[in-house]
């Protein structure tokens, strides 16, 4: 059993309120009661990222629990942020487990509404969704004050909870993004994590119409596109990204598109460290890949790593 008055790692908080700049990666909880695959990319990570951020049924795909593999990680001394989504759990559900977060020292939260069911491989599942991403956001402060979502108190004491949320700068609507991006951070949003990031003009007038003054960290996705083929899926099945005509034909001539994905996926990280205060890598299957990336980018190992 954890002891998470000596084993809580906050190399992430820290950071953030620090100022630096942030490097999250996204590992994918196994698919089975197998976790040594998961575990393994996530140790290629060490040192190089403040935090490995596990997935929450991502895309509506059955995955072990985040809850359960980040506290794997944990104990095997990598900082989790543990992705939390409303559309499996009601209200309850959904405290149960943030409690159970923060008493197994599990601290940093992204709070996400979910991807639909019809998007997964398990169709004819039940939605549930008595919450959305503001709403938890809202939860979430309240256990941090010490009461449930009722304005009941914890008798057993508050959470110190550090929560998250999803952004979307290349989002159609202008005044639909600003709205949802002020909702959370009035609902105690303390960091954010855009979606895959294709158009950085569009990223820069986030960060200087929407995001300026907000003094919260804004990380922008990063993604390994590894071929034409991969680049075309992504257009196709992702809601919301584009990824440019000019950026599918790189790699379509490359004499290695995955070489060429890396560089530029490398390319991109350097645009987004002059725009904002993080990134947030996402290399499906290869996130060994993660660190080549980082290192091509010229980004240094993060100044300080916290270990149990």
């Amino acid at each position: 059993m954890l002891d998470t008055s000596t084993t809580a790692l906050t190399c992430f908080r820290k950071a953030a309120k620090a100022g630096e700049f942030l490097i999250t990666a996204e590992v994918t909880p196994p698919k089975g009661g197998n976790p040594a695959h998961m575990v393994s990319m996530a140790a290629t990570l060490k040192g190089r990222v403040h935090a490995v951020n596990i997935t929450d049924g991502s895309r509506a795909v059955l995955r072990m629990s985040s809850l359960v593999a980040s506290a794997i990680l944990l104990q095997n001394g990598i900082e989790p942020i543990c992705q939390m989504a409303c559309r499996d759990r009601n209200r309850i559900s959904l405290q149960a487990d943030l409690m159970g977060a923060h008493a197994l020292g599990i601290y940093n939260i992204l709070a996400l509404t979910g991807d639909p069911v019809k998007a997964g491989d398990h169709t004819d599942a039940k939605s549930v969704f008595d919450l959305e991403a503001v709403r938890l956001l809202q939860v979430i402060q309240k256990l941090n004050h010490g009461f449930d979502c009722n304005e009941k108190p914890l008798t057993d004491g508050a959470t110190d909870l550090f929560v998250g949320a999803a952004v979307d700068p290349q989002c159609a609507s202008w005044s639909g993004l600003q709205s949802r991006f002020e909702r959370k951070i009035q609902a105690g949003a303390q960091f954010f994590q855009s979606q895959l990031i294709t158009d950085f003009e569009r990223l820069e007038k986030f960060m200087d119409k929407i995001a300026a003054g907000c003094d919260k960290p804004i990380l922008a996705g990063i993604f390994l596109l590894k071929s034409a083929k991969n680049a075309q899926f992504i257009n196709r099945c992702v809601p919301g990204v584009n990824i440019p005509d000019h950026i599918i034909d790189r790699l379509a001539q490359a004499k290695d598109p995955l070489e060429e994905g890396m560089k530029i996926a490398a390319e991109q990280v350097k645009i987004a460290r002059q725009l904002c205060q993080g990134v947030h890598m996402m290399a499906v299957k290869r996130e060994d890949l993660i660190v080549p990336i980082l290192d091509m980018a010229g980004v240094a190992p993060v100044k300080e790593l916290v270990t149990v």
